[in-house]
């Protein structure tokens, strides 16, 4: 019979075992990358993002790292060789992959996106069809709100069309209207409600584009169906706390919601193929 002390210390090293078993079991995947869409000027991107990556790591036990592109075009590039295995994508962007390589939404906001075109608050501009043949901003040819879909609106809707001018980031194309640069900007409402104060009250919304859902965090079909659900039940469970939710916000992504291509596919009725800009570098 072992002493008391002798249970004591076998006991222990069963528990050490354990534990040094869930260690390995963690760590026995494979690290998994995160892309972002290059919403923001890369300082800004990687301050939001990289506390998420590191809570998602902590919360589904697999290493996931941030991989950050310097343009949207590099974005789409590698997006279309599947380079990511998670991806926060514009809702377009996944339609344009859905079937290969096949990206699975699995959580978006809760709040609809919109579309915006926004002017100088001192603009003369009061309607739509004033801006025929003007200047439009845009963070990227293929912006779904900011540009796709608001172009097709201008020409569908009220047969206008603008020269476009890309100033890479929605900041960017609410800097180039303050300041006189272009004669308007296309942007989404959540990254104007994202600025400054000071620029916010210079601008004023013209337009704005009918409802579509929200950016989804989206899986490569390579994940094991288990690491996706891990990945979407860590992202819902950030949201239900205090610190989880403060850093979802400055996505913005306020109210996570599990979805699925189901919700995107009515895009596919918009015409916004006509639109799509296949850049390279």
């Amino acid at each position: 019979m072992l002493a008391p002390w002798g249970r004591a210390i076998v006991l222990f090293m069963a528990a050490i075992v354990l534990l040094l078993e869930a260690s390995i079991a963690v760590s026995s995947e494979a690290p998994i990358t995160l892309g972002v869409v290059p919403q923001f000027e890369q300082r800004k991107l990687f301050s939001i993002w990289k506390p998420i990556v590191d809570e998602l790591s902590r919360r589904t036990g697999i290493e996931i790292r941030l991989a950050v592109t310097l343009t949207v075009p590099e974005f789409e590039q590698a997006l279309e060789k599947g380079a990511f295995d998670l991806v926060y994508a514009n809702p377009y962007h996944i339609l344009r992959v859905s079937e290969s390589p096949g990206y699975i939404p699995l959580v978006r906001d809760q709040e609809p996106l919109h579309g915006i075109l926004v002017v100088h608050r001192d603009s003369p501009v009061k309607t739509i069809k004033e801006l025929a043949g003007k200047t439009l901003a845009i963070p990227s040819p293929n912006a779904l709100g900011a540009s796709l879909l608001l172009q097709a609106d201008l020409e569908r809707l009220y047969g206008v069309r603008m020269s476009t001018v890309n100033v890479r980031t929605h900041s960017s194309v609410y800097l180039n209207v303050l300041n006189g640069l272009v004669d308007a900007g296309g942007g989404v409402e959540k990254t104007l409600a994202e600025q400054n104060p000071a620029i916010r009250d210079g601008l004023r919304i013209l337009y704005t584009t009918r409802d579509m859902p929200s950016h989804p965090v989206a899986a490569h079909p390579r994940l094991r169906p288990e690491i996706r659900e891990r990945v979407r039940k860590a992202i819902l469970e950030m949201a239900a706390t205090t610190s989880g939710k403060a850093l979802l916000n400055e996505v913005p992504m306020a109210i996570p919601v599990s979805t699925s291509l189901d919700d995107y596919l009515v895009m596919r009725k918009w015409g916004l193929e006509s639109y799509w800009v296949s850049e390279r570098k």
